[in-house]
């Protein structure tokens, strides 16, 4: 199986629009030491022909046209995409809005949680994804699913989802139940275990986790390839930076150093590889001559970049 992913900023992307922060900065002037970077995507194929998206950016066009896997084939009818499936870890705006993009009547099937599949229902917006040609099908926390595109046609990639910590979506946010996580509900944000038919091997795919528990650690013990949420590299990083008030947690992500962030937490788990996804305008591992890019080398992850390829 191959994954490929082809956005791993976090929201806004890197260099963000409006962002004149030293990190977006040195993008802006092509300093070769920073990449810039779109928004959280990952795309995946067995045959190398059908591919599986996880989560629509609303940079996809762009990735699209960075990715000669994801275009229509030179020889294949005038309106075509090798793009099978969409399946949706959130409803944040960087995961669903390049939904909007992939209109224009081509056929492909959308694959959420039902918390999820209830926020494009209540946006009338997204009728614009006709429902005679793109389908809508539920993942149920708990259960593998066999990932078919439209017609019934298999990918032979299957998902296993389940819930992480995390957090509702900005947009959905409800400031009278601050003190309950803004009205979070399990299925808001999901981790998936990603697999095919062809062999054993896996992929955990975590874009956005807002604590590492028990029952995560030991669910990734053992894994292949695990690409985590890498948002921010310190929790109070865009206050220190001085472009917000936020800290990571209150974004329902976990920084990445210290003694609770996810480097350590785990860093006695078994896995073959890591790579660190989602990462903000902020975050110095952007910056590939920084002490922190070299620390989480060190520790055996790897910083994601657009194009970047995992082979299992």
């Amino acid at each position: 199986m191959r994954l490929k992913i082809i956005g791993s900023a976090a929201g806004g992307g890197f260099p963000q629009w409006n962002c004149n922060y030293r990190l977006s900065r040195g993008a802006w002037n092509g300093e070769t030491n920073i990449r810039p970077r779109t928004q959280s995507s990952l795309a995946a194929s067995v045959n190398g022909s059908d591919w599986v998206l996880f989560n629509a950016s609303p940079d996809i066009r762009q990735q699209i046209a960075a990715t000669p896997e994801l275009q229509p084939r030179v020889e294949g009818p005038l309106r075509a995409t090798p793009i099978r499936a969409v399946i949706l870890t959130n409803a944040d705006v960087d995961h669903i809005a390049g939904l909007l993009s992939l209109r224009e009547r081509e056929p492909f099937v959308i694959y959420a949680t039902r918390r999820v599949l209830q926020v494009l229902e209540a946006n009338s917006i997204f009728n614009v994804l006709d429902r005679s040609v793109v389908q809508r099908c539920q993942l149920v926390l708990g259960e593998q699913t066999d990932i078919i595109g439209v017609n019934g046609e298999p990918t032979g990639i299957i998902v296993e989802t389940f819930a992480v910590p995390g957090k509702v979506a900005l947009f959905l946010e409800d400031q009278t139940k601050a003190v309950n996580g803004f009205g979070t509900e399990e299925g808001d944000t999901i981790g998936l275990r990603i697999s095919s038919r062809a062999d054993d091997r896996a992929a955990f795919y975590i874009p956005g986790c807002a604590r590492i528990d028990h029952s995560l650690t030991q669910r990734l013990s053992g894994a292949d390839c695990l690409l985590f949420d890498g948002t921010v590299f310190t929790d109070d990083e865009m206050i220190t930076a001085g472009v917000g008030a936020k800290t990571g947690a209150r974004m329902g992500h976990l920084h990445i150093s210290g003694e609770d962030g996810s480097m350590v937490s785990l860093a006695d788990i078994g896995i073959k590889r890591r790579v660190y996804v989602h990462i903000n305008n902020t975050n110095p591992i952007l910056d590939e001559t920084s002490p922190e890019h070299a620390a989480v080398n060190e520790a055996g992850w790897e910083v994601a970049y657009d194009g970047m390829e995992v082979r299992l």
